[in-house]
């Protein structure tokens, strides 16, 4: 079956859809070296035939939306590795084919979400899971900008603006969306019932609900447990379709670049997620191709 030709909230309309896992671990788990600041980018300008095999491996396993190696491409740090602007911006197209390649050959129908990380990710220090960089909503928009127009021109089916840790970043990518008309889900790193820069999830979720170009809102990059607290926020905010991609309940220690795992396996009331409106499930951090074609039977089950 081709890649997907109708627009993604057009199928969100009718039923839930299956979102991939973690890019990273299943790039390590084929071997690859996610050492140094760029992580997954890294391995996107050094072996681009592992990023496919990661997308092809998830398509396998069921997912309906691919998620591309974008996350960690910033124009500032793959300078800082000696990539001009127009290297950084081939490979920003390149995240895009490489995944549109994956959706063309799979044997249903598949979406391709380029995927707009932010400003802390391209910094490797864990502030994604922080926020409060200490820059203006003008200054973040003028960072993500040339980012999202680089991806949008590859032609993706859809934006992911993902693992966003504050509103004053989400309020700057929203200014940037709407420069652009382009569809995409937003959807917030959180914890304790807060966005990890603290703030209350409803003020954050009711930024998204009025603008057109946001087809989807919700969580990625969290533990589980938080997941229904914040969709509940999310659905007494808007009516849009929700997002669910949490990780396994893992802590990232960005000193030593290492997961602190919990003792037991966290659960995933996935059912409840739907029930709140989650149409876009899937697993971030630590979530391989084994527990995505797992949650294929829950998701489609919803």
């Amino acid at each position: 079956m081709p890649r997907a030709s109708r627009p993604l909230a057009e199928a969100l309309a009718r039923r839930a859809l299956l979102l991939d896992g973690g890019l990273s671990n299943q790039l390590a788990a084929q071997g690859c070296d996610l050492s140094g600041d760029l992580w997954s980018g890294r391995v996107l300008a050094e072996r681009p035939d592992q990023v496919a095999a990661a997308h092809t491996a998830y398509a396998r396993a069921g997912a309906e939306v691919l998620i591309t190696a974008s996350y960690q491409v910033g124009y500032e740090a793959f300078a800082a590795h000696g990539h001009d602007r127009a290297a950084t911006t081939a490979l920003l197209h390149r995240s895009v084919h490489l995944a549109a390649r994956a959706a063309e050959a799979a044997d249903h129908e598949v979406w391709v979400a380029a995927s707009v990380g932010p400003y802390g990710a391209v910094l490797a220090d864990g502030s994604e899971y922080r926020g409060r960089y200490g820059l203006s909503v003008r200054e973040l928009a003028a960072f993500h900008r040339p980012r999202i127009e680089a991806l949008l021109a590859a032609g993706p089916d859809v934006l992911a603006v993902e693992t966003v840790p504050d509103s004053d970043e989400a309020e700057a990518l929203l200014a940037v969306l709407a420069e652009t008309g382009a569809p995409a889900w937003l959807s917030y790193t959180v914890a304790d019932g807060r966005t990890r820069a603290g703030q209350p999830l409803r003020e954050a979720f009711a930024l998204a609900a009025a603008p057109p170009e946001v087809i989807a809102v919700g969580v990625n990059c969290c533990d589980p447990v938080d997941v229904l607290p914040a969709l509940e926020a999310a659905a007494g905010e808007t009516a849009k379709p929700l997002v669910a991609y949490p990780n396994d309940g893992s802590v990232w220690d960005a000193g030593t670049r290492t997961w602190h795992t919990p003792e037991t396996p966290v659960p995933w009331p996935t059912r409840a997620w739907s029930t709140t409106g989650a149409r876009l499930i899937g697993g971030c951090c630590r979530i391989g191709p084994t527990r995505i074609a797992d949650l294929a039977r829950a998701v489609r089950g919803s």
